[in-house]
């Protein structure tokens, strides 16, 4: 999705003009769109590389009580805590993509201060409530599965916004959008967006599918009796080229993912649909209600469910191959219900910083 702002044309206007002015104007909304897409897909395998922060990114001591203060001083509404890890290809884009963006770093510049933690470094912290603590178990705390991770702290050190994994600049600009203008006080990033950049009125394409993908109707209770098989769920929409390039040959028809994908109970849900649903936990929805009430903020959004009906965790940013194969590995294998998350499991078993 993208943001699409229609001028208002005066009465006097003829129809003539606004067609021709629509016809010129759309390409570039168009472009637009793509610009930010083509960084949707990109080798995410781990491996050495050197995250350069950027030189704006404060120089902390790891004392958050005071970095709070410091950034209230200087005006800005508060500070960002950033969580990464070397050889991560996601942290990456964050840095050489969405903060290389003159509007991206100059807003975030003007509002926060940005503090860059490891998630495995032993560094000590001193969080907002007093509490010290290492960077890898603050993370830990903080249930940060995937990197790059960012919590929005508001001026009371209130968490206003958590992003999990990397998010292309269109939707990291709503996100900066949502905290400064203080929306995440009265309202859901899901809501919000809802608002911002609303889903298509009508259908002009169909949603991917796929043939390992259920089909309704959609019982998806797991109160009543234990599964045979955990459950995972593609929260899509049409006109969504994300979706598209996870559709592709390159990551769902990938040979290991698909092999995987034999050992879950897989479904597909429209978000924006009004699909009647009972969930893992055998509540009725539709589509629509469900996709509000878990506060999805991404498409596609990939969500892992137990034999019981209990959510383990969701992939609710930019996918590619590597991530999508070590996760399905990682519940698929039961490794979730031994493991303190996914991160950690992720760099015993391989070896790697993913």
């Amino acid at each position: 999705m993208t943001y699409l702002f229609i001028p208002f044309f005066p009465l006097h206007y003829s129809y003539s003009i606004i067609i021709r002015l629509f016809i010129f104007l759309f390409p570039v909304f168009l472009y637009a769109q793509e610009n930010d897409n083509m960084h949707l897909l990109f080798d995410d395998t781990p491996r050495p590389r050197y995250i350069e922060h950027p030189s704006w990114f404060k120089k902390s001591f790891l004392q958050l009580p005071e970095d709070l203060k410091e950034a209230l001083k200087k005006k800005k509404q508060g500070i960002i805590l950033y969580f990464g890890q070397t050889g991560c290809a996601y942290c990456q884009r964050l840095m050489e993509i969405n903060f290389k963006k003159k509007d991206i770093v100059a807003q975030t510049q003007a509002y926060f201060d940005v503090i860059a933690l490891n998630v495995w470094g032993s560094r000590e912290i001193t969080d907002l409530d007093g509490h010290l603590l290492t960077e890898r178990d603050y993370a830990l705390r903080e249930k940060t599965n995937f990197t790059p991770s960012l919590i929005f702290y508001d001026k009371n050190g209130q968490q206003a916004l958590r992003l999990r994994g990397y998010y292309p600049p269109y939707k990291f600009r709503a996100a900066l959008d949502y905290v400064i203008d203080g929306y995440y006080q009265k309202e859901s990033f899901h809501q919000y967006l809802l608002r911002a950049d609303p889903p298509p009125k009508f259908d002009l394409m169909d949603i991917n599918e796929e043939d390992f993908f259920l089909p309704p109707p959609y019982n998806l209770d797991r109160t009543r009796f234990t599964a045979q098989k955990p459950l995972l769920i593609f929260f899509e929409q049409t006109e969504c080229h994300a979706c598209d390039i996870l559709h592709g040959q390159n990551i769902l028809h990938n040979e290991q993912v698909a092999s995987r994908l034999k050992q879950f109970e897989t479904v597909q849900i429209n978000i924006w649909s009004d699909t009647p649903i009972i969930t893992p936990s055998g509540k009725k929805r539709t589509a629509k209600e469900w996709a509000m009430e878990l506060n999805l903020i991404y498409a596609p959004t990939l969500l892992f469910f137990d034999l019981n009906g209990n959510e383990i965790l969701r992939i609710e940013s930019v996918i590619n191959l590597y991530r999508l194969q070590a996760v399905l590995e990682y519940i698929s294998s039961g490794a979730y219900q031994t493991s303190p998350n996914y991160l950690y499991w992720s760099r015993n078993h391989n070896n790697k910083h993913e």
